[in-house]
């Protein structure tokens, strides 16, 4: 971002851009989302899935990934259990941590859905 800061003043400075221009362009890469990831500030999504017919489904999400649960891209049957993904995803992203869902039905499934 540094990089694209000297950028923009070198093209204000060379009259490339005006004044209105380069605060508009400034302000534009200030408002990007840094893609730069601390490892100590991830918090994961962890979904735990245990069948009676010996399936296991394990799923350890950074919590800025939780959102492709949405569409169910890993082909888990969460209706089956009747879990609100949506209801879930929503949680996450308002910042709740620990267990979400832990169900362990009668024929002997577990889910478990839960942030660390």
């Amino acid at each position: 971002m540094k990089e694209q800061r000297m950028k923009i003043l070198e093209m204000l400075a060379a009259g490339t851009i005006n004044a209105v221009e380069a605060e508009q362009l400034l302000k534009a890469i200030d408002d990007t989302p840094s893609t730069t990831v601390t490892k100590h500030a991830l918090k994961n999504v962890v979904v735990l899935i245990d069948s009676k017919e010996g399936d296991n489904v394990r799923i350890n999400l950074p919590l800025e990934f939780v959102n492709l649960l949405k569409g169910n891209k890993f082909n888990v049957n969460f209706d089956e259990y009747n879990i609100d993904i949506d209801a879930i995803i929503d949680l996450v992203n308002s910042g709740v941590v620990g267990e979400l869902v832990n169900i362990k039905s009668s024929d002997g499934d577990t889910v478990l859905i839960k942030v660390e």
